[in-house]
């Protein structure tokens, strides 16, 4: 049995207007680590608040460990933890009273299952008696993380929870879904941090409420279709623009201080250097380069985009 379910979910708002989730199926198997990325208004919380049960589908079936999220509500909001995109604690509570305050809605408490939470809690039991709202980013993150795990959940579901930390917050809090992830738990997390996905085991990729793609992140990336360069010049805006009016060039995105484009054939990269400099290009570089899965995702959105 699959720990998560989703079965041809539509969800909308506005009448119809705005589709937030558009014929959405997905499975996550008991134990997984499961990614759901996308950009924001990608559909990603709307699916989170239907698998845990705030928020009816339009259309479709979506279950957790087996129990239906329309009828089935109690039992599973009894073995999930949720952690929101938005700090939703008690900001005027302190660090303790929050986890006691949690711990107590689920007839736990945080001696009970000190061992799932103690490698997280202990970074923040030093702050117990300061006010939630007085804490950085990263300890209100940590402090959720500790709430949503008080009651020992079966699935985790966290909705973009490295969204407005630091770097090394984020490095950190991945570390720990890792694990929490050896203890049994199976983590369902949203991101719109493409570099965050190479870290599920599986993934979805999400797009105006639509999956593009779902498999594992290494397993995406090998099937990009094109042989991919990165090319620079001196003016790369005005590269940019040039780029775009040739008929050799088949996509082109910038992509740091790069721009990453793929060729229509037969043109051959020496070729288009050599073009780009007698259009006044300077400082011309381009070389040839392996795909991450941000280059996945533009190349899937441009064919789902191409189709339409």
């Amino acid at each position: 049995m699959s720990a998560v379910l989703l079965d041809h979910i539509t969800k909308t708002y506005e009448e119809g207007k705005v589709i937030a989730a558009d014929d959405v199926s997905l499975q996550v198997e008991a134990g997984e680590l499961f990614g759901l990325i996308g950009p924001d208004g990608a559909g990603k919380t709307s699916l989170f608040r239907i698998l845990t049960t705030l928020l009816l589908p339009d259309k479709g079936t979506a279950k957790v460990l087996g129990y239906d999220c329309n009828k089935e509500y109690r039992e599973i909001r009894a073995r999930i933890g949720y952690m929101p995109g938005r700090f939703s604690l008690y900001q005027d509570l302190t660090v303790k009273e929050n986890l006691d305050f949690f711990a107590t809605l689920f007839g736990s408490s945080i001696r009970e299952n000190y061992d799932l939470i103690k490698d997280i809690y202990r970074q923040i039991e030093p702050f117990n008696n300061r006010r939630a709202g007085k804490l950085s980013g990263g300890m209100k993150q940590k402090l959720a993380l500790c709430c949503a795990l008080i009651h020992k959940p079966e699935v985790l579901f966290l909705d973009e929870p490295t969204t407005g930390v630091d770097a090394v917050s984020r490095k950190e809090f991945w570390e720990m879904l890792q694990q929490l992830k050896k203890q049994g738990i199976t983590i369902v997390v949203s991101t719109p941090y493409m570099d965050e996905a190479v870290l599920c085991e599986r993934i979805a990729l999400m797009q105006a409420g639509k999956i593009m793609a779902i498999e594992r992140p290494d397993t995406i990336i090998s099937r990009f279709p094109d042989t991919l360069y990165a090319i620079k010049a001196k003016n790369i805006y005005g590269l940019l623009t040039e780029l775009r009016k040739r008929k050799e060039i088949a996509s082109c995105y910038p992509f740091g201080e790069y721009i990453h484009i793929t060729l229509n054939a037969p043109a051959s990269p020496e070729e288009l250097e050599q073009a780009l400099v007698r259009s006044g290009q300077e400082d011309v570089e381009i070389k040839k380069i392996r795909p991450t899965i941000e280059d996945s995702f533009i190349q899937l959105m441009n064919r789902a985009n191409t189709e339409v």
